[in-house]
């Protein structure tokens, strides 16, 4: 049976970079209160008629290719994940696969918000394990600076979210207990609606209305707290669940990279599974939670820093709207 194994690994983030300063101009906030609450200095804003995700997720692929000593052309399947595509459909896969210059192979788009990137990566690796694919792109993208009102009334989420791209290249290999070891997938629609986007949806007959421009429909709203509780929750459960399927112990992980969502987050996650600092990744200071570009910027980055070496236990997870939350344990 083939396994699968990530062969190569880019990232793009927009040139514009937005400070908590910047939002202080514009909205009630402060440096120190966005950094007290979640850890961030700063994030990257797209460039209109520059960046879309599509465009982004094509620089971040090209690096990844380019890594994996693989040529687009070699590539026999696409599987993006974004919660912001270019257009409602079609897809962005097939936009991806347009910019690269490939034609033919398919293009499977997942809409998983911030464990996006770890429910395409066990989409990619189902293939490939099954003998259907040898090489499939596997992508996080996400232009969000766009969707949050930098205002008072957008505040609590405006100083969040940034956009920004990652890519992994996931490729066939025949040894056994290398690579991608296993996912683990959850999911939990009773909590929907206290991280969503409603607007404009399918659900009205008037999809879009000034009323809803007005009032404040068409921004994305988040309950905080509940989000927080249950995130301390599920991380450190569906990391302990991928370690106990492989018969490994939380001192076997060398490498965690948590989906960036809160900088409070991660650190509690890393004390709830007795890790030390060095160990845990977390950039979002720099760019500020990407959704399901966040897990393959930071595993891009962290591996461009020397931090992941041949041999190296590495598990990544995430958690997010849903809720939907999952993990995956590398042997790099």
């Amino acid at each position: 049976m083939p396994y699968s194994k990530i062969a190569g690994l880019g990232f793009y983030v927009p040139e514009t970079v937005v400070t908590n300063e910047d939002l202080s101009k514009v909205m009630d906030t402060s440096n120190e209160w966005i950094i007290e609450r979640t850890g961030i200095e700063e994030r990257r804003f797209f460039t209109e008629g520059e960046d879309t995700v599509s465009s982004m997720a094509a620089k971040a692929a090209t690096v990844a290719l380019e890594r994996a000593g693989k040529t687009a052309e070699e590539v026999d399947a696409i599987v993006f994940a974004t919660l912001s595509p270019d257009y409602t459909f079609p897809g962005s896969g097939v936009l991806l696969q347009r910019l690269l210059g490939v034609t033919r192979i398919p293009c499977i788009d997942v809409r998983a918000q911030c464990a996006g990137f770890i429910y395409a990566l066990s989409i990619a690796d189902q293939y490939i394990k099954s003998g259907t694919y040898k090489t499939i792109l596997v992508v996080g993208s996400e232009v969000q600076s766009n969707v949050m009102e930098t205002s008072d009334r957008g505040r609590n989420m405006a100083v969040i979210f940034g956009d920004g791209a990652g890519a992994a290249v996931l490729v066939a290999h025949e040894e056994k207990g290398k690579g991608l070891l296993s996912t683990h997938l959850h999911s939990d629609g009773r909590f929907a609606e206290e991280l969503m986007l409603q607007h404009p949806g399918s659900q009205l007959k008037t999809r879009l209305t000034p009323e809803m421009i007005d009032n404040g429909a068409l921004l994305p709203v988040m309950n905080g707290k509940l989000v927080f509780i249950h995130a301390l929750k599920y991380f450190p459960e569906v990391i302990r669940e991928a370690l106990a399927h492989n018969n490994l112990q939380e001192s076997d992980i060398d490498l965690l990279v948590p989906h960036q969502a809160n900088a409070r987050i991660t650190e509690a996650v890393r004390k709830e599974m007795n890790m030390p600092v060095e160990k845990v990744v977390s950039n979002i200071h720099k760019y500020g939670n990407t959704t399901a570009a966040s897990i393959p910027i930071a595993l891009t980055e962290a591996w461009q820093e020397g931090r992941i070496k041949e041999g190296d236990l590495i598990c990544i997870a995430g958690f997010g709207s849903g809720f939907m939350w999952g993990s995956a344990l590398i042997r790099w």
